[in-house]
């Protein structure tokens, strides 16, 4: 076992991990810090989903930081150059000489007496365990299982002759040429899979209990085009088209909200005139509200052009149960498969499933609020990114590292060691920080480990850029909800 000490631990190498890194950096906080990744290599999500066709679900104007811009013109990026970017960022800031690949964080333990966080990880490489300290601990591992996607079983499903794929893991070796291939789901990865493999299989069939709202996008941004064409200077370019899409972002958003007629009634036009005649919109027609679950997009209308050409299908039906053939569905239709991908969803975790406990008390994440939507109530000297779900994740991640490093300012500036937001019982919500915004069925699984939203300010977790941002970036950082010390914080859990 070997211990190592550092001021700051971030837990995870992702977009989120990599950004606060930076951030620490560009502050000159002067402070010394480590990350601990899993995998053995940087990209988090990014590196995990190989899936065909794996791409951003957000435009790379705010899906990249702000510092460091991205110059592409495509609107929607593949995963691959998204892993090239974080790594890129990375390379560029020093960062990846700090961290430690294949380590798995399994505790973190704060003592208030020492002003220290024991963390405990696991070298899958090597089999040994490590400790490390820190003053102040990041989870910047986002809110999914890395290990288990959320797979739910299907009667007769072991009847199935054929191969059973989650998305989440997807086998390198799996060849699907000339294949016949069922979906299961309607989210941002079937829609994706369906257009990507439609080349290759025999035919490709998306199979949905329910439909979702999907938003036809151009491929590239042609804005960016005609100002680069202009030869404006590449910052301009960037600025004025990240600004852009921040406000496109949050006025789709508050449109589906305060008029979602309106707002149904443009994406369902939009989409109608993608589909054409012979195809029924029966199957892009959800029965809630755009934005009560996540609005999904689609770059080249590459779904819909598939579905026209014939070589993918679609089918809004119920899962009777799998043959071996394929699966038959309550309707009485059967649809033959030698491949069937359960594009089915993910499950939520805090904090890459680590434990943690605040002087010996274990923290249960489902018991406590955000403040700011940065600091989880109760747990001293540590952030945790969760970036947004109706906008760019980035865009939080960013501001948040932003705020985090003028906390650690103010703290060295005025002599403190040790500070914890506290909030009362009456502050705490019975809704998630996301149950109160999106209504999908990964949200109400995750309810048993999402913190409560707030009923107030500074508690009330926000969603909205343009309150966040000024909030974190210059609002005061000494107020009454945060309790500062030299010596032993007033922690409660």
């Amino acid at each position: 076992m070997t211990t190592t000490d550092f001021d700051i631990l971030i837990i995870g190498a992702g977009i989120s991990g990599i950004g606060t890194a930076c951030h620490l950096k560009r502050e000159k906080t002067g402070k010394t810090y480590a990350i601990l990744e899993r995998r053995n290599a940087i990209g988090g999500t990014w590196d995990l989903f190989r899936y065909p066709g794996i791409r951003s679900d957000s435009d790379m104007y705010t899906f990249g930081y702000h510092f460091r811009p991205w110059h592409g013109t495509k609107i929607l990026a593949d995963g691959t150059s998204i892993r090239e970017y974080i790594k890129a960022t990375a390379d560029e800031y020093g960062v990846t000489e700090n961290i430690r690949f294949g380590r798995k964080v399994v505790r973190a333990d704060w003592s208030s007496a020492d002003g220290i966080w024991t963390v405990e990880a696991f070298d899958e490489t090597t089999g040994n365990s490590e400790t490390y300290t820190s003053k102040f601990l990041v989870g910047a591992t986002g809110y999914y299982n890395y290990d288990e996607g959320f797979r739910p079983t299907f009667p007769g499903e072991d009847d199935f002759a054929g191969d059973i794929v989650h998305p989440q893991h997807w086998p390198e070796d799996l060849d699907y040429t000339g294949k016949r291939v069922v979906v299961i789901g309607s989210g941002a990865t079937a829609i994706t899979l369906v257009p990507a493999m439609a080349g290759d299989a025999a035919s490709v069939t998306m199979l949905q209990r329910s439909p979702t709202y999907i938003l036809p996008l151009p491929a590239e941004d042609p804005v960016a085009g005609n100002l680069k064409r202009l030869r404006l200077p590449q910052s301009a370019i960037y600025k004025a088209g990240r600004a852009r899409n921040i406000a496109l972002q949050r006025g789709l958003f508050e449109l589906s909200r305060n008029a979602p007629a309106v707002a149904r009634k443009f994406i369902l036009s939009m989409v109608r005139a993608q589909v054409g005649p012979d195809i029924d919109m029966k199957h892009f027609t959800p029965s809630y509200n755009p934005w009560d679950e996540r609005l999904c997009v689609v770059p080249r209308a590459d779904l819909f052009k598939a579905l026209r050409k014939g070589t993918a299908s679609i089918v809004t039906d119920h899962i009777e149960k799998f043959t071996e053939t394929g699966i038959d569905l309550k309707s009485g239709e059967h649809l033959d498969a030698d491949i069937i991908v359960a594009a089915t969803g993910l499950q939520l975790q805090i904090a890459g499933g680590m434990q943690m406990t605040v002087d010996g008390n274990p923290v249960d994440t489902r018991e406590h609020v955000i403040y700011k939507g940065v600091l989880l109530d109760g747990v001293p000297n540590a952030m945790f990114v969760l970036g947004y779900t109706n906008a760019s994740w980035t865009l939080k991640a960013d501001i948040a590292a932003e705020y985090f490093c003028r906390l650690l300012s103010h703290m060295d500036k005025a002599g403190y060691t040790q500070v914890v937001a506290t909030a009362d019982s009456h502050d705490r919500s019975k809704e998630s920080v996301m149950g109160d915004a999106l209504k999908s069925g990964y949200i109400k699984r995750g309810d048993a480990v999402l913190p409560r939203q707030g009923t107030r300010k500074p508690f009330m977790v926000l969603n909205d850029y343009y309150r966040d941002a000024p909030q974190l970036r210059h609002g005061k950082i000494d107020d009454d909800a945060l309790h500062f010390s030299t010596g032993v914080a007033a922690a409660r859990v």
